[in-house]
């Protein structure tokens, strides 16, 4: 990110998420969330059939699924890192839920002056401004009310790449911090499989992230990836095999008994 500046990456992302499906739900106010993401894209035009497009799409369902079957168990918390101009909070708001954001104080300060323009009310969301190569995660959650002894999905979508692997490991450990055994923390990941076409298309999209002043910092094999998790004390959730194929993985905490 550009200092001073919103990101701009996720401004893309808020425009490309307009012609996604979404995963419906009995609750919510979708029309707040796509007002939101509206005003965010206003003139930046994406390209329909882009390279990345597939992956987003496919990486905003597996997201939205995870928040929807979190809240349909009965689970009370919610935490967005880097959350952007990620709008589940509004898409998804549901009696007795609260959701936190933490992002960058630059973009956050850009989506909440947004969001009280727009008059679209957040009164059920605990936003806190963190750096997260310099500031302590776990206190900017816990002084934004996060309740650590109650059960929360926690999401990590779209910042793993962006940041350096120890500053990673460093919010990966700050999450397990709040956690308690029955929480999830879902997370996207940019994977080295050996694959030659992803490896090129990775490259260009490292090439377009780096242009706009966001650039790529973390690629990870699937045996990088499994040490991160076991580093910062989370493991991957049954059946998650998959989807983590595609770097999209569900974690649950490790519990020392």
């Amino acid at each position: 990110m550009k200092p001073g500046e919103a990101s701009i990456t996720a401004q893309r992302v808020a425009a490309h998420r307009l012609t996604f499906e979404r995963e419906p739900a009995s609750y919510g106010n979708a029309e707040a969330d796509e007002r939101l993401a509206r005003d965010v894209a206003g003139s930046i035009r994406v390209e329909p059939n882009g390279m990345m497009v597939p992956y987003l799409a496919a990486r905003t369902m597996f997201f939205d699924r995870v928040v929807v079957r979190a809240l349909d168990a009965g689970v009370t918390q919610v935490v967005i890192a880097a959350a952007g101009y990620d709008g589940r909070a509004l898409r998804y708001a549901k009696p007795g839920v609260r959701w936190f954001e933490i992002d960058h104080p630059d973009t956050q300060r850009d989506k909440r002056a947004r969001l009280d323009r727009l008059a679209i009310v957040t009164d059920h969301v605990a936003f806190a401004p963190v750096d997260f190569a310099v500031d302590d995660v776990a206190a900017a959650l816990r002084g934004a009310g996060h309740d650590e002894s109650r059960t929360t999905v926690f999401l990590c979508e779209g910042v793993a790449v962006y940041l350096e692997l120890d500053v990673l490991e460093m919010l990966l450990r700050a999450l397990r911090a709040q956690a308690n055994e029955r929480s999830r923390l879902a997370i996207s990941l940019s994977v080295d499989t050996g694959s030659a076409a992803l490896a090129e298309r990775r490259a260009r999209f490292g090439a377009a992230v780096a242009a706009m002043g966001e650039p790529a910092r973390t690629v990870l094999t699937a045996d990088g990836a499994a040490s991160l998790f076991e580093r910062s004390d989370w493991t991957r959730a049954n059946g998650s095999e998959r989807a983590g194929r595609a770097g999209l993985v569900t974690l649950v905490p490790v519990v020392v008994s």
